[in-house]
């Protein structure tokens, strides 16, 4: 269990890897060109070529403006723009899978992971999203056992709504609950009582999803110590598959929304650290185990599986039981990765349909990853996903001498096996118990380009 002095030392801003580099690292010189290139040359790129690809659709609407929030979003009550919206991802979709069968015939590429996310995906009518998931299943296969998600904000569901997005498919559901306190949620204009998430987890387990998540948010205002504990009892009645605990990053100055909340009615930074300490605590005497970062899972939950089996991959929807493999993004702002390559799609409404209208994919920029990049990309997410490094397995595959290449590294990493955070021998580096809880911290002494990067504040603080 992490002291609150190590919380404290490690208390610092960097980035969550979702990918390596980091998106912000990417280039206004990558293009539609390019990515069309990658897309063909990887589907027809030996195992990669048949390995199921992850589809992620990003529906950006919101009805109601969450303070906190930092997602790329549109706030509006007009129903009618989740009718327009849907036209433009079937376009997208159908630019896509031109693409793909040109790769790979007239085989449908297989689908194993499928996240819709937000913004509030189920912004969208029940019509609406079965209509988007006909065009998806049209398009793609949907293989047996797959990973098939969708994110929740509980005051737009209803048992019947469950009812609908299970027949469609969906087997995973993923609950925006951030806490449970009263005062909080009006602090924050997101108010919906424990008892209709209790209620509507209780329905979705009768009705056979395989799994939810919740996330948590601690650091918001209004939130004390023992009101967020009293957020993870009630929590534990709850009793999601998976809790993804994140700590609030107060960004006025780059996000508009933010701007409603009172610094004042922030906690200090000493009942931050401990909410997260004694967070860490409850969520180990509910019976779940810490997977890595700010994640957690039950022993029988796949995720917690795929850790202990040394399976778990990571991608731009974070922790995933998937194999690695290709993700194609759609919607506006949406990130994918197809071989070595990252593409984001235009950022505003306007400019995305912009582009679609004229008949080309709305990707604005991204990164073709070097040698070098792909090098310190393994070390890393074997460091995110897995917890260790097999040193000759990385050196063969990479043709270098591990020492010698990131000697500079090894010594930044000195400290860190002081305080018990990671062990290091000639063959293998590992992540301790105690040093998962500081993966990101491990993970950033490879980061090339964070080493020369004085600018960390636009990411979210590792604690």
């Amino acid at each position: 269990m992490p002291t609150p002095d190590l919380l404290r030392r490690h208390d610092v801003s960097g980035p969550r890897y979702t990918s390596y580099p980091t998106a912000d690292r990417f280039v206004d010189a990558f293009g539609e060109a390019d990515y069309v290139a990658a897309l063909r040359l990887a589907r027809r790129a030996g195992p990669r070529a048949v390995r199921p690809l992850s589809v992620y659709v990003h529906i950006p609407y919101c009805e109601q403006l969450c303070h906190y929030c930092a997602c790329n979003k549109i706030v509006t009550r007009h129903k009618s723009r989740g009718a327009e919206y849907l036209q433009l991802l079937k376009a997208e979709l159908a630019l896509h899978v031109r693409h793909l069968a040109d790769a790979a015939g007239p085989v449908r590429p297989r689908v194993s992971q499928l996240h819709l996310g937000g913004g509030t995906p189920t912004f969208l009518s029940d019509a609406e999203l079965a209509e988007l998931m006909d065009a998806l299943k049209t398009h793609f296969e949907l293989v047996p056992g797959g990973e098939y998600a969708i994110e929740i904000d509980p005051r737009t569901v209803t048992r019947e709504r469950l009812a609908h997005l299970a027949q469609l498919g969906f087997n995973r559901l993923s609950f925006g609950v951030q806490d449970f306190d009263p005062a909080v949620q009006q602090a924050v204009h997101r108010v919906q009582p424990a008892e209709q998430v209790l209620a509507l987890t209780a329905d979705a387990r009768e009705l056979g999803f395989d799994a939810i998540n919740a996330d948590l948010i601690y650091g918001l205002p209004k939130q004390t110590p023992a009101s967020f504990a009293r957020t993870l009892e009630q929590l534990g009645q709850m009793r999601p598959d998976r809790v993804a605990l994140y700590a609030y990053a107060h960004l006025p100055q780059r996000f508009k929304p933010q701007r409603r909340i009172a610094d004042g009615d922030l906690p200090s930074p000493a009942d931050k650290l401990q909410m997260l300490a004694n967070a860490i605590a409850q969520l180990g005497e509910l019976g779940y185990e810490h997977v890595g970062m700010d994640h957690f899972a039950l022993p029988g939950d796949a995720l917690a599986v795929a850790k202990r089996q040394g399976r778990m991959q990571r991608n731009f929807q974070g922790y995933s039981t998937q194999p690695d493999s290709d993700l194609i993004a759609l919607g506006v702002s949406a990130i994918g990765r197809v071989g070595a390559t990252y593409s984001q799609n235009a950022k505003t409404l306007e400019a995305y349909a912009d582009a679609i209208a004229r008949g080309h994919l709305p990707v604005v920029r991204g990164l073709a990853l070097t040698r070098e990049d792909l090098l310190r990309r393994a070390v890393i997410m074997a460091v995110m996903c897995q917890g260790e490094l097999d040193i000759e397995a990385l050196e063969t595959s990479h043709g270098v001498r591990f020492a010698s290449h990131f000697d500079a590294e090894l010594r930044r990493l000195q400290p860190l096996v002081a305080e018990g955070l990671v062990t290091l021998d000639a063959r293998a580096l590992r992540v301790t118990p105690l040093g998962w809880y500081f993966v990101r911290a491990i993970a950033m002494v490879f980061d090339k380009h964070l080493q020369t990067d004085l600018d960390r504040a636009r990411f979210s603080r590792i604690i």
